[in-house]
């Protein structure tokens, strides 16, 4: 019997490589991602690493990235390492452009550090979005294309624009709680698949029914 993809094939379709599981193709090891979360782009899915930017070694911030979560084209993740000198007169980051301009090599705790970027479980992120340095976005969560995400966003919230604002909640509280306690991403691969239509169902109120 079979219970959906296997979350550790790079394409989980064979029939569209612009879809692929993310976390197949990760290099890096401060890239985490669940399974099932995927990045879909036409022109080259299994390069999600290169929207990841600005992201070094040495500062040691970390990219986590929940399960089933749905990233669309043209995203971009700005790391810490985007970050300059905020405390003197200027910003200009003369030490990146070498002979001699190095002695002002600013040291990393001299540079803004907002931590690591943390996505959700089942979080849906539209194409284009530029989410910026530390932000955390909650379970459930939708992002609308072409938005700039610079504070965190709350479960199951949908935010767009630029500054990304809140725009509504999903569901009320109570659904909200319901979800985030059940954690259904967690669920083994047999309980999603019998339990598929309820997760699809427009019927909000069957999903209450499963603890």
């Amino acid at each position: 019997m079979q219970y959906g993809p296997n979350p550790n094939d790079i394409y989980p379709n064979p029939a569209t490589k612009s879809v692929c599981f993310i976390k197949n193709t990760i290099t890096r090891p401060h890239i985490i991602v669940g399974d099932y979360s995927y990045y879909d782009d036409v022109n080259g899915a299994e390069k999600f690493e290169e929207h990841v930017t600005h992201h070094y070694e040495v500062i040691g911030d970390q990219l986590i990235i929940g399960k089933f979560c749905a990233i669309a084209k043209g995203v971009e993740f700005v790391m810490n390492g985007a970050n300059h000198r905020m405390s003197s007169v200027t910003t200009y980051p003369f030490n990146i452009m070498g002979n001699g301009w190095e002695k002002a090599t600013p040291s990393l705790d001299e540079l803004p550090y907002k931590g690591d970027t943390v996505v959700g479980n089942d979080v849906w992120i539209g194409q284009h979005v530029t989410i910026m340095p530390g932000v955390h976005i909650g379970d459930g969560a939708v992002i609308a294309a072409n938005s700039v995400v610079a504070k965190d966003v709350p479960a199951y919230h949908i935010v767009g624009g630029n500054p990304g604002r809140v725009i509504k909640k999903r569901f009320d509280d109570d659904l909200i709680d319901h979800l985030l306690k059940i954690k259904w991403w967690d669920w083994s691969p047999e309980k999603i698949f019998s339990n598929l239509e309820i997760l699809c169902s427009s019927d909000l109120e069957e999903i209450k029914s499963i603890n």
